[in-house]
């Protein structure tokens, strides 16, 4: 009886989270496509320099201690007040250098703006900070329908904000008032919303602990964020802030679908795994069950939109927007593999081996920093392809801890997801057909959509594949739990 309350605990958890990503960012998807069609690639590729650095700034506040807080099974008020100040001053810290070298960065792209758009965006760092605890604390209690309206309400808020201020010619400044509005509604609505106030106690004792767990998770996450953005700093350097824009509008969105659907999944499982640590039969048969349902969903849907890239970006963002269609395609193929990525990395943070995270940080980004000094010369698809084929070779990377720790093989993952990437490749190759009917961009994306989804889901009952028998049953467990209820 114990296990199916936690079984149904947990999947309503995952619904919750999955509510919480989809309905924020399928508003800020819908404000993102208003927005681009208002603002130029300029304005996109200005504020993506921005973010660089306030992504890079944010390792340090909001990884390491806040996964240490979720992982650690006796996490009390002392850890989760000790946390918060350590982190709302390593947060002052960060404004601060941010603010003086800010100049700097600006003399580097030749964009005296930056200077101003750091020095205000930076701000979000303190609410970052107090965010960070909120959120350890709703994974820790699995609390993620209050998360789902503070995420939800301040999206809706500070989006359209964001579109009046880009509507009356505020540029790049609306998408500075969007972001700062919105983590500022976030941690003042989770404020309210969830009980847990900080206590005036501070342990050096108790961070010293955590910190054991944490800092090689936060260096690991550190290495992957300045690798991951110092694609954008070259690009943004080597070609222009308008490629710049036009580079992360097709990452945006391949990015947008998987971080909804794989991301809310890995939110919930992290806890989840973390309490069966032990248990390793039992973390194993979690992990491939994680990894099925995300592919489950998230590689057709690459696959599809790769498809679907010209006529999208043409309809949807205006054609001032085709020249991130070759991006949008590249970035599908690296998505459709993170479901795999994510799985065999939350297993080996909830077994507590930072130290084997740490290790495959170093030697993914070897491997990537190699394929990114080899693709340089050749121009920025040359790059963009260097990202999929790097992150091609860290699933292998990535997975072989678990080969030990789980005796979760090699073969049995390319089996877990096999018959979906047949399948996905299948429906692809049969909507891709539907265009020589030459019934008109809007038509025929519709009818491939419509015709994709009904294609893929038909095969997938016929030929009866397990992970669809699951997610059935999933499905049927919850609706009889709500009838109960």
């Amino acid at each position: 009886m114990n296990n199916e309350i936690n079984r149904l605990k947990i999947l309503s958890s995952i619904i919750w989270k999955f509510l919480e990503q989809g309905g924020t960012q399928g508003v800020q998807f819908i404000v993102s496509i208003v927005l681009a069609r208002l603002l130029t690639p300029e304005d996109y590729g200005l504020i993506a320099i921005v973010i660089i650095f306030i992504t890079i700034a944010n390792v340090f506040i909001q990884s390491g201690f806040n996964t240490a807080l979720i992982q650690k099974k006796n996490a009390d008020e002392i850890d989760f007040s000790s946390i918060l100040y350590l982190n709302l001053f390593v947060a002052g810290l960060l404004y601060v250098i941010l603010y003086f070298i800010s100049p700097f960065i600006a003399k580097i792209y030749k964009e005296p703006q930056i200077i101003l758009i750091i020095r205000v965006l930076s701000v979000t760092l303190i609410f970052g900070a107090f965010n960070s605890i909120q959120n350890a604390y709703i994974a820790r209690n699995m609390m993620f329908k209050k998360l789902f309206f503070s995420s939800f309400g301040s999206i809706l808020i500070s989006g359209s904000i964001g579109i009046v201020g880009a509507y009356v010619g505020f540029g790049v400044w609306a998408l500075v008032v969007q972001q700062l509005i919105n983590q500022l509604l976030i941690t003042l609505i989770l404020w309210f919303t969830i009980k847990w106030r900080p206590k005036l106690i501070f342990s050096f004792k108790r961070v010293r602990g955590l910190f054991s767990f944490g800092w090689r998770l936060l260096a690991a996450r550190l290495i992957d964020t300045i690798y991951t953005n110092s694609y954008s700093l070259i690009i943004g350097k080597m070609f222009s802030p308008v490629m710049l824009g036009f580079y992360n509008r097709g990452d945006q969105f391949p990015k947008f679908i998987v971080s909804n659907i794989n991301g809310s999944i890995q939110s919930v499982m992290l806890p989840v795994l973390s309490s069966q640590q032990e248990n390793k039969i039992r973390i194993k048969d979690m992990v491939r069950k994680t990894v099925i349902i995300s592919s489950f969903f998230i590689v057709p849907m690459m696959v599809g939109l790769a498809i679907l890239a010209e006529p999208f970006v043409e309809i949807i963002l205006t054609p001032k927007w085709v020249l991130s269609i070759p991006f949008v395609r590249i970035f599908c193929a690296y998505y459709a593999l993170w479901p795999l990525h994510t799985a065999n990395l939350q297993a080996i943070n909830a077994l507590g081996r930072t130290d084997v995270f740490l290790k495959l940080e170093i030697i993914k980004k070897s491997v990537g920093i190699l394929i990114l000094l080899m693709s340089l010369p050749f121009g920025i698809h040359a790059i963009a392809w260097g990202i999929f084929f790097g992150g091609f070779i860290s699933v292998f990377i990535n997975a072989y801890p678990n080969t030990k720790l789980l005796d979760y093989k090699y073969k049995e993952q390319l089996l877990d997801i096999m018959p979906i990437m047949l399948l996905s490749f299948v429906m692809g190759i049969i909507v891709n057909n539907i265009k020589r009917l030459e019934l008109g961009k809007e038509t025929t994306m519709l009818l491939q959509i419509i015709l994709g989804a009904g294609i893929y889901f038909g095969l997938a009952k016929f030929l009866k594949l397990k992970c669809l028998t699951y997610i059935i049953n999933v499905y049927k467990s919850i609706i009889k739990n709500q009838s109960k209820d």
